[in-house]
């Protein structure tokens, strides 16, 4: 049968039984942070000399809020917050870029960041309600990191409070240049990630400080190896190498001397390519995305296997239980700590961060605990970014130190605002009607990475283009309208005898501005009726699917239990029939 054939499919591949598991498991992480690594070299290749053209014009990095949407659409091109901060840091250092200018655009990057645990989140759709914990949990680190530009960003343009804490920081200790931060995750994977692709990231830094001769130069590094000088040769008179056209310029096979400096060529797949950057970059991206999903995939298939009875409860217990009595306001804090920890160690808080993506849509890790290892992992970032900064040459070494404190303050006025007090913690319940919308409505997902990480920021740079009138003329009534809805659901949630009685449901507005059921129902026809529920003539009715259905998946795990999850009856997704008193706010 075909339970049967799974079940010897699984027996073999996974091995869990024979003690296999585990290191397939470290196997499949292990290309899994490849492929991450991967992925941002085929972002960059793909839009790394636009993102350079974009920094460049300082007219449009003047104004703090383009400076803002700057930051993330380069952020999410180069998929990279650390390529975009040292940008940053190059043009602060070279003069072309004042700090407080800079200070938005870094804002900018931390949001730009967060893309990717969204996009590894995706991968967890083929269920249900995995698919709603995973979302929630790589969504909360968006909503965070949104909320606190809301609150941070208009403060600093009226006070500069991160550019005067900082620029005190720095004027006060005698800060000296150092070591570079370890690059102990690169050390593992670079050996790998180098067989298949180098690239010249000065490049992009050259295009954005101004450097024309660079714009027609490939990202793709062709001669590796610090450069030797071959001046012994003629000193002793032995005359030039074989293969020479001149005294100062010779080639031999994978070695070049050009005026007595010899190069050593790499070795990579596109070291010799004829492609354009923009077709190896898609090529890449292709790549890096198939095996990305294939290894997270097996990844959740193999955690499922070996999170089983009493394993599983034991593992979630210690990491979603808190600190005994006394102590336990802190075991929030604790996580912050372990997540800037790991992510100090890692290099990435995009890799840490992802990694613990598909623990949060097993169930695993609750996405309660998940909100401070994040927010630690935005500390661990600007730790190291700090680290890297004390790297720079004494004329850049202020400079580059007050950047890297600026991301580093920015995130602890986030965590300030958004963490102590239980009811300040917004981005978790955000997070989670984030998580519910998207389990009902799948493609909400895409849509929403495509609106708050494409459409939105196009549209504020847009429009603060056109001046701060414009920008106030819009911006200030949407504000208020969503301030007023928000206010409005609050109320017909908790009271809502306080409103008229028109108001107390949105049922007086179009389906469409109250529901994402007309929509869902376009979007169900226009993917010509290829799921299940589009084959249902009464409603599209959706189901969950049989236990015996999941268990063939590998998907479900009895031993994990789900506290934040109440059982409720099957869902009709795209029923025409009215909706429910409470599912009709906005």
């Amino acid at each position: 049968s075909d339970t049967g054939t799974w079940g010897t499919w699984r027996a073999r591949t996974v091995g869990c039984q024979d003690g296999r598991g585990v290191p397939l498991m470290f196997g499949f992480l292990y290309l899994f942070v490849c492929s991450l690594d991967v992925l941002s070299s085929a972002f960059q290749l793909a839009g790394g000399k636009v993102a350079g053209d974009i920094f460049k014009d300082n007219a449009i990095l003047s104004n703090p809020v383009a400076g803002l949407v700057v930051g993330i659409l380069v952020t999410v091109l180069v998929q990279s917050s650390s390529t975009s901060t040292s940008i940053i840091v190059s043009m602060v250092s070279s003069g072309l870029l004042e700090v407080r200018s800079a200070i938005p655009i870094i804002m900018g990057s931390n949001i730009g960041t967060s893309v990717t645990n969204t996009i590894v989140a995706l991968m967890q759709a083929g269920d249900r309600s995995e698919f709603k914990r995973a979302f929630a949990g790589a969504t909360v680190h968006d909503c965070f990191n949104w909320l606190s530009v809301l609150v941070l960003l208009p403060l600093e343009v009226v006070s500069g409070y991160l550019h005067h804490v900082t620029h005190l920081v720095v004027a006060t200790f005698n800060i000296r240049s150092g070591k570079d931060a370890p690059d102990l995750l690169k050390i593992i994977t670079e050996p790998f990630t180098k067989l298949i692709i180098q690239l010249d990231k000065s490049v992009i830094t050259g295009i954005a400080t101004g450097d024309e001769s660079l714009r027609n130069r490939s990202l793709i590094r062709v001669w590796c190896g610090p450069p030797t000088f071959s001046l012994q040769m003629a000193t002793v008179g032995l005359g030039p190498p074989p293969n020479c056209t001149s005294p100062s310029h010779c080639s031999t096979k994978g070695i070049e001397v050009l005026h007595n400096v010899t190069r050593q060529k790499c070795e990579h797949l596109f070291t010799d390519t004829p492609l354009p950057d923009l077709a190896v970059g898609l090529v890449l991206l292709a790549g890096s995305l198939v095996v990305l999903c294939t290894c997270l995939i097996l990844l959740v298939k193999l955690l499922n296997s070996l999170l089983k009875g009493q394993v599983a409860k034991a593992i979630q217990k210690v990491i979603n239980t808190d600190l005994p009595h006394p102590l336990s306001w802190l075991t929030g804090y604790f996580a912050m700590v372990v997540g800037a920890g790991m992510t100090f160690v890692v290099q990435s808080s995009s890799v840490f961060t992802s990694a613990i993506t598909p623990l949060i849509g097993l169930g695993v890790i609750s996405i309660e605990r998940a909100y401070p290892l994040t927010l630690g992992s935005n500390i661990g970032t600007t730790t190291t970014a700090i680290l890297a900064a004390l790297a720079s040459p004494g004329d850049k070494l202020a400079s580059s130190f007050q950047i890297a404190l600026c991301h580093f303050f920015f995130n602890i006025s986030g965590i300030l605002l958004w963490y102590p007090l239980p009811f300040t913690r917004l981005p978790i319940r955000m997070a989670k009607a984030l998580g519910e919308r998207t389990a009902k409505y799948r493609w909400f997902a895409v849509l929403y990475l495509i609106v708050c990480f494409l459409l939105l920021p196009s549209l504020i740079f847009g429009i603060s283009m056109a001046g701060w009138r414009a920008l106030v003329g819009v911006g200030a009534p949407f504000l208020g309208l969503l301030f007023f809805v928000g206010l409005v659901n609050a109320l017909q949630a908790h009271s809502p005898g306080r409103l008229p009685k028109w108001l107390q449901t949105w049922d007086f507005l179009p389906a469409w501005m109250h529901s994402l059921q007309p929509l869902d129902r376009v979007i169900t026809q226009a993917t010509l009726c290829c799921t299940d529920r589009c084959r249902s003539p009464e409603g599209w009715e959706e189901h969950e699917g049989a236990p015996r259905d999941k268990s063939r998946l590998g998907l479900d795990n009895p031993a994990l239990s789900y506290p934040e999850e109440m059982p409720s009856p099957t869902m009709r997704v795209g029923s025409p029939r009215p909706l429910p008193h409470g599912a009709t706010r906005l």
